[in-house]
């Protein structure tokens, strides 16, 4: 597995390096194929953050962990990371019967506590989008008292989602062609 190992407010030392590629490397036994993530590492306020977003076989996988170790953080994230393999195995399996490339599903941890998720749709909401400049889609997000909002974006004439972040920011999520 390829880390983008990257961080923030923290001096990434060699030893906190290799910690992250042997544990979050582990991932990497349930997949075929090579596999690439982004590793952000944050200390803020005495708080250790762990970020991790790796694309796997056309799904992605993402876990976020704050403590106040980083290597506990670590430790965390990849805890997290292994549950959301096992809790998505069904998915997984049906995409490598169908010419994907898992492998190891027997080794993956099986989740006995959880309950299956329901799936089902329980609403759908139709409404028109107008060409808005994201600013304004902002604007009207916050007016709504939503954390998310669909718009066509004015610049591309594509259909934008803004959100607000967990640390208060905007973040804008665009379509884009593989």
């Amino acid at each position: 597995m390829k880390l983008i190992l990257r961080g923030k407010n923290i001096e990434v030392t060699n030893a906190l390096e290799e910690y992250v590629n042997k544990r979050i490397g582990k991932i990497d036994k349930y997949f075929d194929v090579d596999t690439e993530a982004q590793v952000t590492l944050t200390v803020e306020h005495g708080v250790h953050r762990v970020e991790v977003t790796a694309a796997i076989e056309g799904m992605i996988l993402r876990a976020e962990e704050s403590t106040g170790d980083m290597y506990a953080s670590i430790d965390s994230v990849v805890d997290k990371l292994e549950r959301q393999i096992a809790k998505y195995k069904t998915r997984i399996n049906r995409k490598a019967r169908q010419g994907g490339g898992i492998k190891a599903m027997n080794e993956l941890p099986q989740v006995e506590d959880e309950e299956e998720e329901d799936w089902d749709v329980v609403k759908t909401k139709r409404f028109v989008v107008k060409p808005m400049p994201v600013e304004e889609a902002i604007l009207q997000m916050n007016l709504l008292g939503h954390d998310f909002f669909v718009f066509m974006n004015a610049d591309n004439e594509d259909v934008n989602v803004i959100y607000r972040r967990k640390d208060g920011k905007y973040g804008l999520i665009e379509p884009a062609l593989k």
